[in-house]
């Protein structure tokens, strides 16, 4: 009786391990509390989606594809009404169509040396802590080519396309124990949000990148609930039977 709940346990432990390495990828670099930084999304809430989609055709689609999902599957799994999908469905394009960039792969790689990924899954690929990290940790860095780095990804082609909104900021380190330390950013531009505003901006473009990754979620969580409280209460009844038919035996 013991043997498939070891298979299972076994299961859930290699699952872990094969999972721990994708949580923990965007940990990596200048060590400091950015490292912790997390969106704390939620998949459920419809007007966070829709901030995040009008903020991702707004600053991300003229480079970036969603390619897996559609303008008309986006607009009635977040609710967005026919007049705003109208307005986010790009020129030359149709609501049944996929939501692809206009920008060609060799253009994107003359213009940043590589061709901008599409971000369908860049939150399975990747976690979306990681992108949260890195649409945050921008800074300013002369020696590179476009002025700017990034803490999440050093070296980054892509550049700091929302510094109008975030602005300009210095990256502040500390030394301890021969290591240099992330110890915070100093603003030396104001951009057009407030830090919070901003942080609400990233997170609402985190939640809709998640969706995307898996348009299905949402409705899957509600119906594992479900399934699960089905699961309780049948190993509860096959208990009970159980009971019954031991009764006599013993």
């Amino acid at each position: 009786m013991r043997k498939p709940f070891v298979l299972i346990a076994a299961g859930l432990a290699l699952s872990a391990v094969l999972i721990a390495p994708a949580a923990h990828a965007a940990t990596a670099g200048l060590p400091g509390e950015w490292q912790e930084w997390t969106p704390g999304n939620d998949i459920t809430n419809t007007a966070s989606l829709q901030r995040g989609a009008g903020n991702f055709m707004g600053y991300c689609a003229g480079c970036h594809s969603i390619k897996y999902v559609r303008y008309s599957r986006m607009g009635a799994d977040l609710k967005i009404p026919e007049d705003q999908l109208e307005a986010l469905v790009k020129p030359g394009s149709k609501k049944n169509d996929y939501i692809t960039t206009s920008l060609s792969a060799a253009d994107g790689e003359a213009w940043f040396g590589k061709a901008p990924p599409d971000l369908s899954l860049i939150t399975r690929s990747k976690g979306s802590d990681y992108v949260y990290r890195f649409l945050k940790t921008y800074y300013v860095d002369e020696k590179t080519v476009n002025g700017t780095n990034n803490l999440a990804l050093p070296g980054t082609a892509m550049p700091h396309v929302l510094s109008a909104l975030q602005g300009a900021q210095a990256l502040k380190t500390v030394k301890k124990d021969g290591h240099e330390h992330f110890e915070g950013f100093e603003q030396l531009e104001p951009g057009q949000l407030t830090a919070a505003q901003y942080d609400e901006f990233v997170r609402d473009t985190v939640n809709f990148l998640e969706y995307a990754g898996e348009p299905y979620k949402a409705k899957r969580i509600s119906l594992g609930v479900w399934v699960m409280l089905f699961l309780l209460l049948f190993t509860a009844l096959a208990y009970l039977l159980k009971k019954e038919y031991w009764r006599d035996v013993k």
